[in-house]
């Protein structure tokens, strides 16, 4: 298995964007060695250091000033989306269902990342982390979506359903066992078109991805990929 299921290299316009695969897990549940080593590796990479925060399905974007080597933790802050002008280091958000989304305005010098599940995209994640950006001079953002789980998988309860179909605008689904469903891709990309921002997709679903980390198929050992966000 290849360490990322997607990567695009920094090349000529230094922005460098990556979606890890199950062959790494980035969790801070497995003991320290092994975490540490992972991060090791994934920074090797990349060649930058990797940023990662405690994410709680909220709305708070941390502009991350500090820089460093190899696994730069900021687990103390408790964040779901990141902004950074520091070259060198890469934003890192970790999911097993929920979408990884990462953004950058090559010309402003701006990078971010968020993480956007059910409960990040009620509460509006992906617009906050727009307007940090814009805040800091973003002007054209683009933005890259990565795996999550897919509307035929994601199964929640009809109540819930529509309260996210209200909210956000996207019907509920029916999913591969003929249960009510969510589609939170859907729900990103609306959103982030609301807001003006130019997309590309990289929308593999975790569930049905073997190669990829699900928590809804494997909760026990879902471990935890990484969306990654960086300005070499």
């Amino acid at each position: 298995m290849t360490l990322f299921h997607y990567y695009r290299d920094p090349g000529a316009d230094g922005v460098g964007v990556a979606f890890t695969s199950a062959e790494l897990d980035l969790a801070d549940t497995q003991d320290a060695p092994a975490r540490a080593a992972s991060f090791a590796r994934l920074s090797d990479a990349v060649g930058a250091a990797v940023a990662v925060v405690t994410q709680v399905h909220g709305n708070r974007v941390l502009d991350v000033t500090a820089s460093g080597t190899g696994l730069l933790d900021l687990t103390a802050e408790r964040a779901d989306a990141m902004i950074t002008d520091l070259r060198g280091v890469a934003l890192a958000v970790r999911v097993a269902d929920c979408i990884p989304v990462l953004f950058a305005d090559r010309a402003a010098g701006l990078v971010g990342a968020a993480h956007a599940g059910r409960a990040g995209l009620l509460s509006g994640i992906l617009g906050r982390t727009v307007e940090a950006l814009r805040g800091r001079g973003a002007a054209g953002v683009h933005a890259w979506i990565g795996p999550h789980i897919c509307g035929d998988c994601y199964e929640v309860p009809p109540a819930m359903a529509d309260a996210f179909a209200d909210a956000t605008g996207v019907p509920p689904t029916v999913t591969r066992w003929g249960t009510t469903g969510v589609d939170i891709g859907a729900a990103a990309r609306r959103q982030l078109d609301a807001a003006g921002v130019r997309t590309s997709s990289h929308e593999a679903c975790t569930m049905h991805d073997v190669g990829l980390r699900s928590h809804r198929r494997s909760a026990a050992g879902a471990g935890r990929l990484a969306g990654l966000v960086w300005l070499a």
